[in-house]
């Protein structure tokens, strides 16, 4: 079936704008609804909700980014002009980067993301709300914590990559790189909780039929980018904690004097850094993909090789760091070869573009509003990948390495692949969220005004770069001839942001004064459009089975079939809110997910953890950690809460299906969030390994004269309490399976003891290591053993946990989640004791 033989665009195959409201409807909406009022808002955890919260929340920071860097295009604008001074131009350049890297690109992707991704796979929600609100808290309060900033005059002026030693305590003594490093970390917290919560939902929530060959592409570049974050932002978060700590505790990370090497950071903060590029475009592309097959009317081209592509491009993502540390005096061989797979990662963006180039060539286009932002995006993200060819030549990065030629390849490429496919997304999905149409007028005057001002902003910034302007510096002289080329891109850059607030006057005036849009007014295919605009908060009645990538076109009925109060799971009389669990392979109905309802718990949460960072950065300590214990009440009357306790084993899906719920699945979203979360958090050790060994080949005693060994009685005694702590975690499990309650409990307090034990006897075991102020060595040695000793005493605060819960009679044989996810749990603690006990006790005798 052609997209033409659908129904028609602002119908549903009857004709109606919506299904009939009788009781069970009515019983979906007083389940799914927010509470009315400012409570209600607050308390809020549906996934519609919040994700538009992180697009509103992320246009205002990119608004407040911008009115930033208009300051400095003011500054830059002539020779000797003095509209900042040295100091404060810093701290601008700073602010402006960090704004629209981590509180803009980010978060707003991740909002897209969240609204878009359980309505395209046939979800009525994401499988952990209450993470979702947390995530959007963490964020925000983050953002506010930065900027909050400016009201201490401390504001941070290191740069958006806060290069140390530049930013140690000994040339940035005030606290400007403290409210960075804990800002950016504090928000940070939602791109990985938005990995784990998005991972989850697709791999486990999809509609029944939709294998992952039927996914659309969008979910496939937002599946690909979360395990990109999951394994891309935990160097930086580390980077970010070392950085603190020796700030704050004096400890020797980066102080060559005592061991420890600047270039470090470099290595984890771009570790995380050139991910970042692609965890920022591949989301965008998925866009493209989208909007490029409903405006050429016709399923999209290569569809398998365009997953291929994306899969490929996350992977070599990770290979590319070095491209931004050519400069610092890396071997010829080292950079031959990321300079060679900086130049390897094109192909697979090639293999999209021209995939989209032939979808459009193949079809029959329609020239709407979000077709002109994607040529605007075809013409600019192919000059920014250009350009980043030329940057990934040695001898060319050499040259141009720290002047405007990077700034301007740099904004081809993130305004190019982000801003521009996003105001695509933001015009296409609109109608969906708003039930309007936008102006075709004004929409079209913003995409003219910003495709012109962005080109003249920033295509002769290549060359001024290339005639020498330096980047990061507040002025130049008028020898350099350059005046008149920044005035040029000043002035551009103004008609840029004139032409960015009439989109987002266009985008406001369209919820109130939009022309009514009906249902898929694009005659779109994928799943989200069979919804009535606005869409209800409980997106589906009933979930419907799915045969096509493209269901709308190849079965126009499935309006009417998501809309039916007859089918799957569309009886909400009981009150609870739930999601159909599926196979991750075959997509087929497993389980029922029992989520939860809007609570205070994320938003009480978010802010006592910002309580804790503030009386941090005050250097109030103590109080600090006395907050932690109301943070743990919290979070274990989150974990208690979780779902619904009184669940029985299986429940009525509808239709004479009858399924288990998750605390009886085997492939259950608290399992998987386990392990998603422990690969983020192993990707996070596996960063602190490397910084360990990456002293040690640098350092010419390993460790250094003074500090002793010691004896191996102490920490083989640790060892073989740790060994304990994990097999009476395993046999806790057996008893319950087997149905021995008594046995259970008091295996699981056993591994609570043990572990307990272990964490005292290993402190001791440290002891001959000295003070981890003395040197890099010392510094790396008790963090990786504080890193270790925090997981093991989480460990035996969860097998506590799980004793409980199975005297309380909310665990048990037939609902065993929390033992395996505590078993689990036990694990991978064990496994990175092995890891992190040979390195400290084994490697340095063996060396």
């Amino acid at each position: 079936m052609t997209p033409h033989d659908a129904a028609a665009p602002g119908t549903d195959d009857a004709g109606r704008q919506g299904p009939v409201h009788d009781a069970r409807i009515v019983a979906l909406e007083r389940t799914w609804d927010n509470a009315p009022g400012l409570v209600g808002q607050l308390t809020a955890v549906n996934h519609s909700t919040i994700s538009l919260r992180f697009v509103v929340t992320g246009f205002v920071f990119l608004a407040i980014g911008g009115a930033l860097s208009m300051f400095m295009r003011l500054q830059l604008s002539w020779f000797d002009a003095e509209v900042l001074d040295p100091a404060r131009y810093n701290q601008f350049v700073t602010m402006h980067g960090t704004t629209m890297m981590f509180l803009f690109a980010v978060p707003i992707m991740a909002g897209f993301a969240m609204y878009l991704v359980p309505k395209m796979i046939g979800a009525r929600d994401l499988p952990f709300p209450r993470m979702s609100a947390f995530g959007y808290w963490c964020y925000l309060f983050g953002g506010i914590f930065l900027y909050s900033s400016f009201l201490f005059d401390a504001v941070p002026d290191g740069g958006w990559f806060m290069y140390v030693p530049l930013t140690d305590a000994t040339y940035s003594p005030g606290l400007g790189a403290d409210f960075w490093l804990i800002g950016v970390t504090f928000a940070e917290i939602s791109a990985v909780t938005a990995a784990v919560e998005l991972i989850v939902a697709i791999l486990l929530t999809r509609a029944p039929g939709m294998e992952l060959r039927r996914m659309p592409l969008f979910v496939w570049a937002i599946l690909v980018t979360a395990f990109m974050i999951a394994f891309g932002f935990p160097p930086l978060i580390l980077a970010s904690i070392l950085l603190e700590i020796q700030r704050a505790f004096d400890f020797a990370f980066f102080d060559v004097a005592r061991g420890g090497d600047p270039l470090l950071w470099q290595h984890l903060f771009w570790l995380f850094g050139h991910p970042e590029v692609y965890i920022v475009f591949l989301p965008a592309a998925g866009v493209v993909s989208m909007v490029v097959s409903t405006f050429a009317r016709r399923p999209v081209v290569g569809y398998t090789w365009i997953v291929m592509a994306l899969v490929a491009v996350g992977f070599l993502s990770f290979g590319l760091w070095v491209h931004h540390m050519f400069a610092v005096g890396i071997p010829l061989l080292a950079l031959a070869f990321f300079s060679a797979a900086s130049m390897a990662v094109a192909l697979p963006m090639g293999v999209q573009v021209f995939a989209w180039i032939a979808t459009l060539w193949s079809g029959r286009p329609w020239m709407r509003l979000p077709m002109l932002y994607l040529l605007g995006f075809f013409a600019i993200f192919v000059c920014g990948g250009l350009t980043g060819v030329m940057v990934a030549l040695v001898p060319f990065n050499w040259q141009v390495h720290d002047t405007h030629f990077i700034v301007a390849h740099l904004h081809y490429v993130l305004i190019g692949g982000l801003l521009f496919p996003l105001l695509a997304g933001l015009y296409y999905w609109l109608p969906l969220v708003s039930g309007r149409m936008p102006s075709d007028s004004i929409g079209r005057v913003g995409f003219w005004m910003v495709f012109v001002g962005f080109n003249l902003a920033f295509l002769p910034m290549h060359l001024t770069g290339l005639l020498g302007l330096p980047r990061r510096v507040y002025t130049y002289s008028a020898e350099l001839g350059v005046h008149w080329l920044n005035l040029l891109s000043t002035a551009a850059a103004f008609l840029m942001t004139v032409g960015m607030v009439a989109v987002l006057l266009d985008v406001i005036l369209c919820f109130r004064h939009g022309h009514r849009g009906g249902r898929n007014p694009w005659n779109a295919g994928t799943l989200e459009w069979s919804l009535a605009a606005p869409v209800p908060s409980y997106n589906f009645a009933s979930m419907a089975r799915i045969a096509d990538r493209d269901p709308l076109w190849e079965r126009a009925a499935t309006i009417a079939d998501v809309a039916r109060s007859d089918g799957l799971l569309s009886d909400a009389g009981h009150g609870h809110r739930e999601l159909l669990g599926t196979g991750i392979v075959s997509s087929a109905p497993e389980q029922v997910i029992r989520i939860s309802r809007s609570t205070w718990l994320p938003l009480l949460s978010g802010l006592v953890l910002a309580a804790i960072l503030a009386c941090f950065i005050a250097k109030l300590y103590l109080p600090a950690a006395l907050l932690a214990l109301p943070l743990l009440g919290l979070f274990g009357r989150w974990a208690w809460t979780t779902g619904d306790p009184h669940a029985p084993p299986t429940l009525d899906a509808g239709r004479g299906l009858v399924l288990p719920s998750q605390r009886a699945a085997r492939n259950a979203p608290g399992w998987w969030a386990l392990v998603i979360s422990l690969l983020i958090d192993g990707s996070l050790f596996a960063s602190l390994v490397f910084s360990y060994f990456y002293l040690w080949l640098n350092a010419p005693a390993w460790p250094p004269a003074g500090i002793g060994l010691g004896g191996w009685t102490v920490p083989v005694l640790a060892l073989a309490l740790l060994l304990a702590a994990g097999a009476t975690s395993h046999l806790a499990m057996r008893a319950l399976h087997g149905g021995r309650r008594a046995v259970a409990i008091g295996a699981w307090i056993a591994t609570a003891v043990a572990g307990a034990v272990f964490v005292a006897a290993h402190l001791q075991a440290m002891a001959t290591t000295g003070s981890p102020q003395a040197h890099a060595y010392a510094s790396v040695v008790w963090t990786l053993a504080g890193f270790h000793a925090v997981h093991v005493a989480v460990a035996v605060l969860f097998a506590g946990f799980i004793a409980l819960r199975i005297a309380r009679g909310r665990t048990d044989a037939w609902r065993p989640l929390d033992a395996r996810v505590g078993a689990g749990l036990w694990r991978y603690v064990v496994g990175q004791g092995l890891v992190a006990w040979a390195v400290i006790h084994l490697f340095p005798r063996l060396a």
